[in-house]
């Protein structure tokens, strides 16, 4: 399948800069972790059953893998898109316009998924032991790497330079990483408020990785993860029109 051709490409040229590209998605959520669950956990009571530090850590899982997914989806995309004309090249081949927007998404989606798995394989390090149930998260981490990616690529389809990209950082990534229960509980907020919260595209990330990691399965598991996954097809649906739309202008 040419998507898969797609992801393929973009992983030979990425085992060049594998290192810095791994410090620089990787670096935030770690920092994170270290200042909010050992500097600022020591002050704080335990949350919903857990430490701080237990509390925020699969939040920040899933944070990592938002990070990488829409970043690669941004700025890499764009710059295969624009600067080094990699779509142009691309399509002289077989390959069609829907199979470059799904390789792409779909390499986004691995890298994001990359990001989670070593979050997760570091938690040991803080004392963190997830439990078995941590395996069934591995598909909603990557099911949301594409939802990511997918809202990454939209943004690359319509943005006419770089800088178009600090709107959609400032203005929805990081309010996702602020606002969508990683940092404080969604029971402590006005129903209202959490209505709104709730709503949010990390919101259910967060939730089913806290869910998963300590085994604490809840009635809402099969309802949050389908809602992933139409989220996921929905945003890479719109991407490939999208993009569709910018390669024929």
């Amino acid at each position: 399948m040419g998507a898969f051709k797609v992801v393929l490409r973009n992983a030979r040229v990425w085992r060049k800069y594998m290192v810095s590209s791994l410090v620089s998605n990787l670096g935030q959520p770690f920092l994170f972790l270290l200042a909010m669950g050992y500097g600022l956990g020591r002050e704080i009571e335990v949350m919903e059953g857990m430490t701080y530090l237990q509390f925020i850590a699969p939040g920040l899982v899933a944070s990592s893998v938002m990070y990488s997914a829409a970043f690669e989806a941004t700025y890499g995309s764009y710059t295969r898109l624009s600067t080094q004309s990699t779509f142009e090249g691309i399509l002289m081949t077989p390959i069609t316009v829907g199979e470059l927007a799904l390789g792409e998404v779909l390499w986004g989606a691995c890298k994001g998924f990359l990001s989670g798995i070593i979050m997760l394989a570091s938690l040991p390090l803080f004392g963190l032991i997830p439990s078995v149930w941590v395996l069934f998260l591995l598909p909603i981490l990557f099911a949301a790497g594409i939802m990511f990616a997918a809202l990454g690529l939209l943004m690359t389809a319509i943005a006419g330079s770089y800088e178009f990209f600090n709107y959609f950082i400032s203005l929805f990534i990081t309010p996702l990483f602020l606002f969508s229960g990683i940092f404080f509980s969604l029971d402590t907020l006005p129903e209202r408020t959490r209505w709104i919260v709730e709503i949010l595209p990390l919101t259910p990330v967060v939730d089913l990785s806290r869910m998963l990691c300590y085994g604490r399965v809840g009635s809402e598991l099969t309802l949050q993860a389908a809602v992933i996954v139409i989220l996921a097809a929905g945003c890479t649906w719109l991407a490939s029109i999208y993009l569709k739309k910018r390669l024929i202008q």
